[in-house]
């Protein structure tokens, strides 16, 4: 008998991996007390003000979410001086990665993007039956401007940067960006993925901010979340800027309800919470600093420079695999074979602790032999 055929561009398309559960991973090898350090997720957990609007919140779950998520829009609309009708929500950013891809390229079109990008705009491009052009970068990993506006021809609809850069750490500097958009033809719309803007801005020099490209009139969408720097990972709530028309016709892709009753409620709270934003960010930062110099002093493993709350980590060849290895040690961390970087794994920063326990896991799967000891800060 035959059966249903999916359409090609989905038959072979690799979908998103995420990061395995803490659950999972004691549960296979019957440990307890497992860090999870794979999947970018806030340190301090959630701020204190969403998890009781959260909790009031899930009160009236009997009742439709506000399928427009007005008074979120609003208070995103006065907080950054974007108007309300160049807000959309989505259901984490990635939805909105996805459902601009769907708004904007046909089957064919291309999207350009730097080597090495956030996996998630291959994944919503093989899902739109779109051409993924993943240009080479610099040596330094970051993005080459010059030849990724080379490569944008006729059939290029789409151009993404994310801003830094998930898994490289990487990033293009505002004098740099502004060049390039400048530079972008009227009719390609540049996707800037600034998932991890608040742990970079105001901390790093030169670091920009898209919504001075998207105030000067540029064809910019600029996309946030809640999910790293407000710990709101797990109700899956994020948001983008962009031009009232880019919006528009995102809206028509866009599930009706697809930002949750709690999700908005929390965000909302948490919109409000500068202390928690302030304490993770100031925790990321020290703790990144302390895990780089650590990693920096172990021969042979390079370790690569971040702005985000995360670290890019080649290794050399291991006795076991870098999810068995670290995995049945009690740390999970993500291998990085799958996005174009064999023998490198993606470290989160955790708190202290749980950064302590990643290096000397890392310290005895390296033998001992180039393993130097963990110092403390």
């Amino acid at each position: 008998m035959s059966r249903p055929v999916p359409r090609e561009a989905i038959r072979i398309l690799a979908p998103y991996v995420p990061g395995r559960p803490i659950e999972e991973v004691e549960a296979e090898y019957g440990i307890h007390g497992a860090v999870k350090l794979a999947s970018n997720e806030n340190p301090l957990g959630p701020s204190p003000l969403a998890i009781e609007a959260g909790r009031k919140a899930v009160e009236e779950v009997h009742l439709y979410p506000d399928g427009s998520g007005t008074f979120l829009r609003r208070a995103l609309s006065s907080r950054f001086g974007v108007p309300v009708d160049q807000i959309i929500l989505g259901s984490g950013s990635s939805e909105l990665i996805d459902l601009v891809t769907r708004a904007f390229a046909e089957p064919g079109d291309e999207i350009v993007v730097p080597q090495g990008i956030f996996r998630m705009f291959a994944v919503a491009a093989g899902r739109a039956g779109a051409s993924f052009v993943e240009v080479p970068v610099n040596e330094d990993l970051t993005p080459d401007l010059d030849a990724m506006r080379r490569r944008i021809g006729d059939g290029t609809r789409l151009v993404a940067i994310a801003n830094p850069n998930n898994p490289t750490g990487a990033f293009v500097r505002r004098d740099e960006l502004a060049r390039f958009v400048e530079s972008l033809p009227e009719n390609v719309l540049l996707v800037l993925d600034e998932a991890y803007f608040e742990y970079a801005s105001g901390v790093v020099d030169g670091y920009p901010d898209g919504l001075e490209l998207l105030a000067q009139g540029r064809t910019v969408l600029v996309l946030r979340t809640f999910s790293k720097i407000s710990g709101l990972a797990g109700l899956r709530i994020g948001y983008g800027f962009g031009p009232a028309d880019v919006v528009a016709a995102i809206n028509k892709v866009r599930e009706p309800f697809n930002a949750n009753l709690v999700a908005q409620a929390a965000a909302l709270a948490a919109l409000g919470d500068d202390a928690h934003r302030s304490r993770s960010r100031d925790l990321v930062v020290r703790e990144r600093d302390f895990l780089f110099r650590e990693l920096s002093r172990r021969v042979p493993v390079r370790v690569h420079p971040s702005i985000g709350n995360f670290l890019l980590v080649d290794l050399p060849p291991l006795a076991e695999p870098l999810d068995t290895g670290f995995g049945r040690r009690g740390v999970i961390i993500r291998p990085m074979a799958g996005w174009g970087f064999p023998g490198s794994l993606r470290v989160s920063v955790g708190n202290h602790a749980e950064n302590v326990k990643f290096l000397e896991v890392l310290d005895e799967l390296l033998g001992g032999a180039t393993a130097p000891g963990v110092r403390e800060r």
